[in-house]
């Protein structure tokens, strides 16, 4: 069994929804933006109430506050301020899905929170603070400190490799800065899709093979392609009949 998540809300333009909107049709899950780095009242509506119609898993996909530098740069910015953040984030998303009769499922933190969080001990422990005090689960990199937080309290963790980013040979992803980070090609994303999914080997950056084991894979929605090899990418797992569903 595999997971398939997309990032989604956004974008608030008329393609950008249609387009998450189409998404849905082909993922098992999906995180909502909600107003940290882009996401609105409109669009959390939206996605929530799509999510429910599509019987697919809603999280919250909060982010630095950071929505001129859509949540991709690190902020300075202290423990206290942007844990008063993402609890509004998550709230504002909480209560839209209250009113629509909608469960959220998970947390994923966007961007350079997701990065920054998955070794630094201050920023593992806020996300693992926000886990335990919404009782959703986590989704993050595999082996990375907030998973060892996760497991040792017994919070839910899903554990997510991108089919999409090029990965370093110590397991994390290559920053978007780096020429090459992000994959292009439609056959490449696909090939190292199913690598994943299949917990087998695949080429790092640097050429050297690693393999990352994963419950769940993100296809990034505002990726060049992304709607076309998010549908590859569910007829090849098909293909390989490995199943596809929510992680829990």
């Amino acid at each position: 069994m595999i997971d398939l998540n997309a990032d989604l809300g956004e974008d608030d333009s008329p393609a950008g929804i249609a387009r998450d909107i189409e998404i849905m049709d082909i993922v098992s899950s999906c995180n909502i933006a909600c107003g940290g780095h882009a996401g609105s009242p409109t669009t959390m509506r939206t996605m929530l109430a799509t999510a429910k119609s599509k019987a697919i898993a809603p999280g919250a996909h909060p982010s630095y506050p950071d929505r001129a530098g859509f949540g991709r740069q690190s902020m300075e910015i202290s423990l206290t301020d942007l844990r008063i953040s993402l609890n509004k984030q998550l709230a504002c998303i909480a209560a839209l899905a209250s009113e629509g009769g909608i469960a959220l499922t998970h947390i994923k933190p966007h961007g350079a929170l997701y990065n920054d969080a998955q070794d630094d001990p201050e920023l593992s422990a806020l996300l693992i603070d926000m886990a335990t005090e919404t009782g959703l689960a986590l989704v993050g990199m595999p082996g990375s400190l907030v998973q060892q937080k996760a497991t040792q309290i017994g919070i839910g963790y899903v554990a997510e490799a991108f089919i999409d980013r090029r990965y370093s040979n110590n397991g994390r992803l290559v920053p978007r800065s780096e020429e090459g980070a992000i994959i292009a090609d439609e056959g490449e994303r696909v090939s190292q899709g199913l690598a994943l999914a299949k917990g087998t080997a695949f080429a790092a950056h640097d050429g050297s093979k690693l393999t990352v084991k994963a419950q769940s894979l993100c296809l990034h929605s505002d990726s060049d392609g992304a709607l076309e090899s998010a549908k590859q990418m569910r007829l090849a797992l098909e293909k390989a009949k490995i199943m596809i569903g929510p992680v829990g």
